[in-house]
């Protein structure tokens, strides 16, 4: 495997931030985009059951409904891509079980074989209520946010994840109200706009040996 130098990651890193103003004039590139869509589907949770749907705006019909409902900010609509990253309401046997059959087709195993870890998916499950398993599925979609923002700086794109959305407005404008899943933090992707001051801002950061402890 290929792998970039450390400082090429951390320039990558320094050079991003939460985009204000995106430029409205530019898309970012079918390939590109592919890359940072498959750093989303290759981003890791727990057991591996990626409890979240990944929903891509690019209709500008429906970017034009967002600012309203994102407080208006409006990233939603001048950026490229818009990602809603939206979490799976509950966790059942049946999805558990979709899950394994995935696993057997994939790696070749035969079902039987893959019962104990079944097992302890469900055991897990069984034990959390259902406020509890909407919260576990919630944390692992913002594993994937940080993933794909990762994934976009290193390939020169520009982000800005985005709490400040009404979930159950975007769920209307989604199609997502009667679906398994709910909307929980969106993130806006493009490039920068010329004009967007906070480009230049230095980042404020507590000291290293401050926030990293070494045992």
């Amino acid at each position: 495997m290929n792998s970039i130098h450390p400082d090429q990651l951390l320039e990558s890193l320094r050079w991003r931030y939460a985009v204000k103003s995106f430029d409205a004039t530019r898309t970012v590139d079918s390939i590109t985009w592919k890359a940072i869509e498959q750093a989303m589907v290759l981003a890791p949770s727990s057991y591996g059951l990626q409890p979240w749907k990944f929903i891509v705006v690019t209709s500008p019909k429906i970017k034009a409904q967002l600012p309203e409902i994102s407080w208006n900010q409006t990233q939603p609509q001048d950026c490229s891509h818009m990602v809603v990253l939206a979490v799976r309401k509950s966790m059942d046997e049946s999805y558990i079980d979709s899950y394994v059959q995935s696993i057997a087709e994939t790696r070749s195993v035969p079902v039987e074989k893959l019962a104990p870890y079944r097992l302890m998916m469900m055991g897990t499950v069984q034990k959390m209520d259902p406020e509890s398993v909407r919260s576990w599925n919630t944390r692992q979609v913002y594993i994937a946010l940080g993933q794909l923002m990762t994934a976009a700086a290193v390939l020169g794109v520009d982000t800005c994840p985005m709490e400040g959305i009404d979930g159950k407005a975007y769920d209307r404008v989604l199609g997502l109200s009667n679906s398994d899943y709910s909307s929980v933090v969106g993130c806006a992707v493009g490039y920068r706009d010329a004009s967007d001051k906070n480009a230049f801002a230095k980042k404020v950061r507590f000291p290293t040996d401050d926030l990293v402890e070494y045992l």
